[in-house]
């Protein structure tokens, strides 16, 4: 199983230099390596065989090119061989419909990164803290919030310059264990239905609210605004925009750690997840609301769902979203409401329940029926709900703010139990 840990770099104003510089070197080469890649004819081989043909020029490039002495040598051929992957990439958005071009010149602002593969890098302890040693480099000191396993095994380190002037450490780790199997017939089983004004709405009766990003957005709303009254390429330019990109960087960790803590949640908790499987793009194209359906991120939760379920042993069902919210969850006949009509009411068996309620049962029931789980056909049966939850007594749903699950160590993220939630 191949994992990613991502640490903060501590680097002094000389290791920046020369992190920088090193990233510059790369940046170079990858334009010469592109250079010498259009001249390639297509027919000349395979597109990793030509790519291959241009990473083994680089000790001849050596000769002339003294620079590339100075950086480790895998340094230099991941840089080329990243041209192998962007083609791939654009290849990838062909296939899917999109116009593409071709691969350009990457400008200074462009290439935030240079990769270690399989040697050159460790982890050491020096002067009583832990530092990352790269060859050819420094002895750069890393922020270990987080130990790796010891059954791990390092693969590659991939080091990376972010808008706001800081740089990271993201590890690519082998571990020599399998992931577990999802159990044949999965005995907890939730569906869930995302939403802006509360973010996910599951079977269980549980409602998770929206993280609240109003006063990060004041903040970025206002930076903004001095940014846009400095003159462009001077000193106070760039520092005004090093707050910019710290302000995004705020709205960005705040919400990829609720992403992170509910999907976790939801992957252990549970033997089967059935979710949505939304075209945010679309709906992005709409003219009311967009804003705040790219602030929800429903396509991250999703891609970390998938990839948590799959190391927890969870099966993952990404369902048809069409219908989910019109079906009744007991009858199935299809009624139609708008959208502020919160409350869902089946003229035809009279089963009422909230409207995002109704949907998550849609929701599990098609769920199972992907993963070819049988399940009943009855109507659904009222979660029995925590002593102590905070519970709207019209709808019978626990609401659980989105503060509880972004705080470190939160009942909610750890156990169902009405003992963990009472307290």
């Amino acid at each position: 199983m191949y994992y990613a840990y991502k640490y903060r770099l501590k680097p002094s104003d000389a290791h920046c230099e020369e992190l920088d510089r090193h990233r510059d070197i790369c940046r170079q080469l990858y334009n010469h390596a592109l250079y010498r890649f259009n001249q390639v004819p297509e027919d000349t081989g395979t597109l990793n065989q030509r790519v291959r043909s241009i990473r083994d020029e680089i000790p001849s490039l050596k000769d002339w090119w003294g620079d590339l002495l100075d950086v480790y040598s895998t340094v230099l051929q991941t840089a080329v061989m990243r041209i192998e992957q962007n083609v791939k990439s654009l290849g990838g958005l062909k296939d899917n419909g999109h116009g593409v071009g071709q691969l350009k010149w990457k400008p200074p602002r462009e290439f935030r990164s240079f990769t270690y593969s399989q040697s050159g890098f460790k982890l050491d302890k020096k002067g009583g803290q832990t530092v990352l040693s790269l060859s050819k480099l420094a002895d750069i000191p890393i922020r270990l919030h987080r130990a790796i396993p010891d059954d791990a095994t390092l693969k590659q380190v991939t080091l990376k310059k972010e808008p706001t002037g800081e740089w990271f450490a993201t590890f690519g780790v082998e571990m020599d264990r399998e992931a577990p199997e999802p159990p044949e017939s999965p005995e907890k089983c939730v569906g869930i239905d995302v939403g802006i004004c509360k973010y996910a709405h599951d079977t269980d009766g549980t409602a998770v609210g929206s993280l609240d990003h109003s006063d990060e957005r004041e903040r970025l709303e206002r930076e903004q605004r001095k940014l846009s009254r400095k003159e462009y390429g001077s000193n106070n330019y760039e520092k005004q925009r090093r707050r910019v990109a710290e302000c995004h960087a705020d709205l960005r960790r705040k919400r990829r750690d609720f992403l992170h803590k509910l999907s976790a949640y939801y992957a252990r908790e549970y033997d089967l997840v059935a979710v949505e499987d939304l075209n945010v793009k679309r709906m992005m194209e709409s003219p009311s609301n967009s804003r705040n359906t790219a602030s929800a991120a429903w396509r991250t939760f999703l891609s970390m769902l998938i990839y948590k379920c799959e190391r927890e042993g969870t099966h993952f069902a990404a369902v048809n979203p069409s219908g989910t919210t019109k079906e009744c969850a007991s009858c199935g006949v299809s009624t139609d409401k708008p959208l502020w009509v919160r409350e869902h009411s089946c003229p035809a068996c009279g089963f009422e329940a909230d409207r995002d309620a109704n949907a998550a049962w849609n929701i599990l029931s098609r769920g199972l029926e992907d993963v070819g789980v049988g399940h009943s056909e009855g109507t659904p049966v009222e979660t029995a709900l925590p002593t102590g939850a905070d519970v709207d007594d019209d709808l019978s749903f626990r609401l659980v703010p989105a503060k509880r699950v972004v705080e470190a160590g939160s009942p909610p993220l750890k156990e169902r139990t009405a003992s963990a939630v009472s307290e």
